[in-house]
């Protein structure tokens, strides 16, 4: 007994911190008795003896009613709750013996058995595993478990019943115990209980005007009602197990999978939900600004930086996944992201954009030591989604042009110094929504490094509520009033209309270099293009 244990141990009535037990002995803790039993084993004897086998035809069960169905339909109607109340598979199994020997009045011993490998097939070699067992005698020894009986009902996947006749009982050495006119074995018929069966034995009570000879004979229709019941206990069993095989996978599934494609797996097939398909998406890429230059600076502390790091990712996808979308893929300090798949999605656009502003917001909102700035294009339209890569290696993600462009733009928020960059498709559907907190503004016409067609970029600017260096409506109109003349080669409106942007505004100063490096001149095959650099 350790000397900071709270409750004293009584033992027979005394307070006690030795002594002895013997099977059937107990002592107590506080409000809790603990009983030494003897539990037995599987007996795997030879010789069957003089023993009569009755297999039960399950559809038949299925369909019979209890003789007794108010006092079965009572313990059915509780058996949920005991079973789905237990925390554990030791105390779900100690919960199931004790319901059968409730409801099996004639029942001596009750037993929840296996065979690890029932598909095997040489299963009259497979050992049978006693996985809990209760009787009502603990105390004394109780019968064995009767291994072929075991193995017989498993291997033919039916409930099955022993009668051992009263002539032969002191020989037949099919069970171990002479106590036992009769054990039956219940297997569970699911993958989550595989292997597993109920085994419940005890003795006949001999029925007025009847021999022991005529009582055995009529056990098999006697013990219907047992029969049915500890079959429907195993159903029961079988079931929880099998949800809680299902919760468990599908919380080990939820590192890996978004909550929107789990909610899309949910009762359907996975092949089917993950398998490629063309899909109307609205693709974000999102990369950590300084990053090379902070492992430069931090070198001496980088698991201090890797934490760091880590919980600028987290930002980046906890507002992925909380607006619906799925994570696609992890390229060093960016996060790409995809809405529209699995489950169409015809706001993706919207949720995309509602994602960007929230990533912008948290991380301004973080205090300046751990602050990262993050880089964010985004792009829409047709792509391939679903289960993509090789034999080797398989990842949820998004495949196409507009993945690619997506891309592009976040890199081009370098060189623009702009936060978040829409594509064309994206600026006009939010447009069309007219939401408040989408303020865009047209950024430029650019033609990406590698891509051949040019399109027109515009920046989802933040609200002036949620930063200090906003723009305002006016100054928005004199940038656009300004790349309109840029575009039609009047530079020198276009360069008096930039300068009346604030000086922290960094996209004007690009619109300004082009200007300047061509002398603020116009180039003879100038077409309001800028052409951007490969990264």
């Amino acid at each position: 007994m350790l000397p900071t244990s709270r409750n004293p141990v009584f033992h027979r009535g005394s307070k006690s911190c030795r002594f002895t037990l013997v099977p059937g002995d107990h002592f107590a803790i506080g409000k809790t008795t603990f009983t030494l039993a003897n539990r037995p084993g599987a007996s795997d004897l030879s010789d069957p003896g003089d023993v009569t086998s009755h297999a039960y035809d399950h559809a038949a069960l299925r369909r019979r009613n209890f003789r007794d169905a108010a006092s079965r339909i009572e313990m059915l109607g509780r058996l949920p709750d005991l079973i789905s109340s237990s925390s554990s598979d030791e105390e779900l199994l100690v919960r199931v013996t004790s319901v059968m020997l409730q409801a099996t009045p004639a029942a001596s011993a009750v037993a929840v058995v296996a065979i690890n490998n029932p598909h095997g097939e040489v299963i009259i070699n497979q050992p049978v595993e006693v996985l809990h067992y209760d009787s009502r005698a603990p105390a004394t020894d109780g019968p064995a478990v009767s291994a072929r009986l075991v193995r017989e009902a498993i291997g033919k996947r039916e409930s099955t019943l022993n009668l051992w006749s009263g002539n032969r009982r002191d020989d037949s050495d099919f069970t171990a115990s002479e106590d036992v006119d009769w054990s039956f074995c219940v297997p569970l018929r699911s993958e989550a209980c595989s292997g597993w069966a109920l085994y419940v034995t005890g003795q006949l009570a001999t029925q007025p005007g009847l021999d022991l000879g005529q009582s055995l004979q009529a056990a098999p229709e006697n013990l219907e009602d047992d029969v049915k019941f500890a079959e429907l206990v195993g159903t029961t069993i079988a079931n929880l197990r099998q949800s809680r095989r299902l919760e468990r996978r599908q919380a080990n599934m939820r590192h890996f999978f978004a909550p929107v494609v789990m909610s899309a797996l949910a009762g359907r097939d996975p092949d089917e939900v993950l398998e490629p398909r063309e899909a109307n998406l609205s693709v974000m890429f999102c990369d950590l600004r300084g990053f090379s230059r902070r492992s430069e600076r931090d070198s001496g502390q980088l698991l201090e930086l890797l934490g760091h790091v880590s919980d600028a990712l987290g930002v980046m996808t906890r507002h992925i996944l909380g607006t619906g979308g799925v994570i696609g893929d992890f390229h060093g300090d960016a996060a790409m992201g995809f809405w529209g798949w699995p489950l169409e999605q015809d706001d993706a656009a919207a949720r995309a954009a509602h994602a960007a502003i929230r990533i912008r917001s948290e991380n301004a909102n973080n205090d300046e030591a751990n602050r990262f700035r993050c880089g964010i294009g985004i792009a829409s339209g047709r792509a391939v989604a679903g289960r993509i890569g090789t034999v080797d290696q398989v990842k949820v993600t998004a495949f196409g042009p507009v993945v690619n462009l997506a891309s592009r733009l976040e890199g081009i928020t370098k060189l623009f110094g702009a936060d978040v960059i829409l594509d064309t498709a994206t600026t006009e559907i939010l447009r069309q929504i007219a939401e408040p907190n989408f303020r865009i503004r047209r950024l430029a016409v650019v033609r990406p490094a590698g891509l051949d067609a040019p399109l027109e970029i515009a920046e989802l600017l933040p609200n002036q509520s949620d930063q200090t260096d906003v723009l305002t409506d006016i100054e928005i109109a004199d940038y656009e009033a300004g790349l309109d003349a840029l575009n039609r080669g009047d530079w020198d409106e276009a360069y008096e209309r930039l300068h009346c942007l604030p000086a922290w505004d960094r996209p004007k100063d690009t619109l300004l270099s082009t200007i300047l490096n061509h002398n603020r001149v116009p180039p003879t095959n100038w077409e309001g293009v800028i052409e951007m650099p490969k990264l």
